[in-house]
């Protein structure tokens, strides 16, 4: 029953983890495409809507690396700050 519910939370945190990389490509796609596609005049794509296609993905890449960064910086340092209250107060208390 408990490897059960284990494997459902599983799936679940898959899904939702699929979920937010479909998200995250969907929104990737729209930005760049609406920033870089222009010409819609012949089949091909130009070699400056390919360059600028690039260089958004590395932008936005980065800047989505950058964010996890320091989210994870703001919530390491909240996790200290929430230890040391808590460390004060137990001393307080005896």
């Amino acid at each position: 029953m408990a490897t059960q519910i284990a494997l459902d939370q599983l799936d679940k945190d898959q899904i939702k983890s699929f979920q937010d990389f479909l998200l995250s490509y969907n929104k990737l796609s729209e930005i760049c495409f609406t920033d870089c596609i222009f010409d819609f005049s012949s089949r091909g794509v130009k070699d400056s809507e390919d360059r600028c296609a690039m260089n958004c993905m590395e932008k936005f890449l980065r800047m989505n690396q950058r964010i996890s960064t320091r989210f994870q910086e703001f919530q390491m340092i909240t996790n200290e700050n929430l230890l040391a209250a808590n460390q004060k107060a137990q001393g307080m208390m005896k």
